[in-house]
């Protein structure tokens, strides 16, 4: 319940009822309920102890809230998605680095620089794809889809906890260090993925196969 957090959904909230009209305010006011839920609902604090749970907040921002914020805003050339692909793609694999991951949870202005950096990189990443063709937009879907998945196999299969600061508050909730980071894996690499993978077939099924109105012959006498 920050009072600045607060603020910041709140001013959010109504720039977007001021400037946004019709589907861009409903994505936006969407945005910003994603947004609450990610930071001032419990879902945050149990995240502080559940590395399962951060997983599911950092899930909410990248793959929800981003593409909605990238499709509320107006649309300008956000540059290179290859370039967008690649930040989005080093951002997430360095902050879920064992040592990064523990001075964000040790330090509130390292906390914000990652759930920034991590919004931020998404939200590029999402606009490149609102504005790419569709052959392009659905290889570069594929490339996070692979980025996501892959890191989340990585903490699936790994023999050991990585991250301290969860070493000792999994075992309230009944799960062990290495139990709950292998969930956090499974989290990334199915559903987290998958989302991904739906916004890829979303576009290649409107690229291959557009709506065509039937004609049917007159055989009326």
């Amino acid at each position: 319940m920050d009072p600045v957090l607060l603020a910041g959904l709140v001013v959010m909230g109504l720039v977007v009822l001021w400037h946004c009209r019709g589907r861009e305010r409903a994505l936006g006011l969407t945005a910003t309920a994603v947004l609450a839920v990610v930071f001032v609902s419990p879902l945050c604090a149990i995240s502080s102890a559940l590395f399962s749970i951060r997983t599911v907040h950092h899930v909410l921002l990248v793959a929800v809230a981003a593409p909605l914020i990238a499709w509320t805003i107006p649309s300008r050339r956000p540059g290179a998605l290859t370039l967008a692909t690649a930040a989005q793609a080093v951002i997430l694999w360095g902050w879920h680095a064992p040592v990064a991951y523990g001075a964000a949870l040790s330090s509130d202005a390292v906390y914000w620089l990652m759930q920034a950096s991590l919004l931020g990189s998404s939200v590029w990443f999402w606009m490149g794809v609102r504005r790419a063709s569709a052959p392009s937009a659905v290889g570069h879907l594929l490339v996070a889809m692979v980025a996501m998945g892959l890191l989340g196999a990585l903490l699936t299969f790994a023999d050991q906890a990585l991250y301290a600061p969860h070493l000792m508050t999994t075992q309230a909730w009944g799960r062990t260090p290495l139990a709950d980071q292998q969930t956090a894996g499974l989290i990334m690499w199915a559903p987290a993925a998958a989302l991904y993978l739906a916004a890829a077939l979303i576009l290649l099924g409107r690229w291959i196969g557009p709506d065509r109105p039937v004609v049917r012959a007159d055989v009326s006498a």
